[in-house]
């Protein structure tokens, strides 16, 4: 059924500051002589099982050991064939066939094998050649020989080792040390004739650009700001929700004061070993210093730079607490003349370690926030001026329609409205994209082919409807947009508001007038439909907490007065009290929300009682049209007739198109063709 978040606040809502930024900075070759850990393993892998195999190999070929005598008295038997050979500590025959198999059967090649005294080994050779034994073949010493044999495997694995991992290491720069490369810095760098945004592409955030704009001089003419003793910030922390512009604002910095520009995330410092973190610092500022005058961009620096000391400690959060002192001892040690400013974005400020955002290291806190509605219109023109826009495209009805959007919500808009129009064959992109673009982007896009039953059409109609009327009836509420039963993303439906401009606060009157739009839908199923549905979810629990905010947080009851009963989200977690209020004043707060809601509720329904009948004519005209715009609904209040082709008048004009072209006759034959086949050309004569 039809959500109830999209059914009462689904109006235009929400956007914001610059999307997105350009592409991204263009990355160096990699080493070549830097190998993946995975390359490594597998190739220690496979030395390892060839090592074991020559091992086992070894110890398979070993000749069956036998005694002097026993070997003297095979030399008379003339047991041996071809030559015997004689080793530093043994001498190894190979026996002919039908001596082998009563005495070394199950020695490999038929060996046997008698140990000697190096010292003597002469004597033995010498009584050999007394009994008849032909061919001594004497190997000499032998010792480096039986070395191999025996230690060659273990040799072959520690060459793997140090050729594949120390040697590989070594190559790509990370200095001494087993870690290696592990602990340069993964920055990348963008130079100032590859930075190619400027503050051009920024707009929506005005105070911020001119706050930077003191950061861009003085990264142009340090000088100038040298003249009076004065220095500049070391520091500068953007904050700001996801999709403001802070790391497009930042490239922006790089691009107008024309310096390299050291950009990489927070969670590019912590690795699989302790330490490394640090190391990975200490290897940007260092680069960075002697890149100077330069930027460092450090986005989510929230990943490091979280608050020590919360009790929550374990083995990754030490390694980051050392990045994390590692940060702080790099920006202290900023000399005036290095001309080096650190910039970091995050989203989450609240969690940052306050010796890491005080004076002295971030000097500077801009905050990056959500465009108004002149910003939105500014981001809108940005982000149009490669797109192919209708000379009746209106670019301030559409920043209008889009409070609390950020400024990559409004790219996006810009993005899909040209894809949009890109698919329907149209040569430029008109307001009718750009405002279904809107809705996709913010409620997901529209299931035109959802079968829905008729029953259930009926209650997501008066469900909406429910909604529509008291928007237009109720003066506190925002006006309304426009209303459609067809199912968008999640929601069955969907009421639409269009604010008339943006509102930084909510007086009681606006959000009690919020509640009652949330009840219209369930009122209206229960009023017309005989029965209550589970559509209406999603608006018990948005009045559910805008009632209890109200009461807890906002201090708008008469009985609990001006006071905080809800959490303190300027205390941590581990912060809070375990009992924030006694039982009786919890009993007192659910007596409050229950008796708000009930009151709020009767008036909800009596407002539709009043205008029962426009509410009514308003369902049965969405069932018809499904979707509806504001001037459709006044004329519907007013009792007029929409003169509108319909939903079935649309389906049955494309079949009776498709059904048209299917039977159209054939052209007549041409008598002066005769009867030559179709593509023949007929003759000059």
């Amino acid at each position: 059924m039809s959500d109830p978040k999209d059914s009462k606040n689904n109006g235009s809502q929400r956007d914001s500051g610059n999307s997105g930024g350009d592409g991204k900075p263009p990355q160096g070759p990699r080493n070549p002589n830097m190998m993946s850990r995975g390359m490594v393993s597998w190739l220690l892998m496979g030395g390892l099982v060839v090592a074991l195999f020559l091992m086992f190999s070894t110890q398979q070929q070993r000749p069956k050991e036998v005694s002097w005598l026993e070997f003297k008295s095979l030399i008379e038997q003339k047991a041996f064939k071809d030559a015997v050979i004689v080793e530093s500590a043994q001498i190894v025959g190979e026996l002919n066939e039908s001596v082998a198999g009563t005495i070394a059967e199950d020695a490999p090649g038929n060996r046997v094998a008698v140990a000697i005294d190096a010292d003597v080994k002469n004597l033995y050779v010498d009584e050999m050649n007394a009994l008849g034994q032909p061919n001594l073949i004497d190997t000499g010493s032998g010792v480096l020989f039986q070395l191999l044999l025996n230690w060659g495997p273990f040799f072959f694995i520690a060459f793997l080792i140090y050729f594949f991992v120390f040697r590989s290491l070594r190559n790509a720069g990370g200095g001494p040390g087993m870690l290696g490369s592990f602990g340069r810095s993964r920055h990348k760098v963008v130079n100032k004739e590859h930075s190619t945004v400027t503050l051009n592409d920024v707009a929506g955030i005005e105070e911020a650009k001119d706050e930077i704009g003191e950061i861009i001089e003085f990264l142009k003419n340090p000088k100038k700001f040298q003249r009076l003793g004065g220095r500049v910030p070391r520091g500068v922390l953007l904050i700001g929700s996801p999709g403001c512009g802070k790391t497009l604002l930042a490239k922006a910095v790089a691009g107008e004061a024309e310096v390299p520009f050291f950009s990489i995330s927070g969670s590019d410092f912590v690795e699989m070993f302790v330490g490394v973190g640090a190391s990975r610092v200490r290897d940007l500022f260092k680069q960075a210093k002697d890149s100077s005058p330069c930027i460092i961009f450090l986005d989510e620096i929230d990943a490091v730079g979280r608050r020590r000391g919360n009790g929550y400690s374990s083995g990754g959060h030490d390694e980051r607490e050392q990045t994390l002192n590692a940060i702080l001892v790099e920006m202290d040690g900023f000399e005036s003349n290095d001309q080096v400013i650190v910039i970091a974005a995050t989203n989450r400020s609240d969690v940052l370690d306050p010796a890491l955002i005080r004076p002295g290291r971030f000097d500077r806190q801009i905050h990056v926030s959500l465009p108004d509605i002149k910003g939105r219109a500014d981001i809108l023109k940005v982000h149009s001026r490669k797109i192919k826009m209708s000379p009746e495209v209106d670019l301030e009805k559409l920043a209008r329609g889009t409070p609390m959007f950020s400024g990559a919500d409004l790219a996006a808009i810009i993005n899909e409205a040209a894809i949009s129009a890109t698919l329907q064959n149209k040569d430029f992109v008109e307001q009718d994209d750009l405002e279904e673009a809107r809705d996709k982007v913010k409620w997901g896009r529209s299931r035109k082919s959802h079968k829905i039953e008729e029953d259930e059409r009926k209650v997501i109609a008066y469900h909406e409807a429910g909604h529509a009327v008291v928007m237009l009836f109720d003066e506190d509420s925002e006006p309304l947009h426009k209303v459609t039963i067809i199912p968008r993303g999640q929601a069955l439906g969907v009421t639409f508001m269009l604010p008339e401009k943006d509102r930084h606060i909510h007086t009681k009157k606006q959000l009690l007038a919020q509640l009652r739009v949330t009840y219209g839908g369930r009122i209206a199923e229960d009023m017309f439909c005989g029965d209550i549905s589970s559509g209406a979810s999603q608006d018990i629990r948005q009045a559910s907490s805008i009632a209890r905010a109200m009461i807890t947080e906002l201090g708008m009851s008469d009985k609990l007065g001006f006071q905080l009963y809800g959490i303190d989200e300027s205390r941590q977690a581990w912060e809070q009290p375990d009992k924030l209020f006694s039982d009786e004043t919890a009993r007192t707060i659910d007596q409050e929300v229950k008796s708000l809601i009930d009151r709020t509720y009767g008036e909800t329904k009596e407002m539709l009682e009043t205008h029962r009948d426009q509410l009514d004519a308003l369902a049965k005209a969405l069932l018809k049209y499904e979707t509806l715009s504001r001037d459709e609904v006044d004329r519907i209040m007013r009792g007029d007739q929409l003169t509108k082709a319909t939903v079935s008048d649309l389906l049955q004009a494309e079949k009776d198109k498709a059904k048209a072209a299917s039977e159209a006759p054939s052209a007549p034959p041409n008598p002066d063709l005769g009867d030559e086949p179709p593509g023949v050309m007929p003759s000059p004569a």
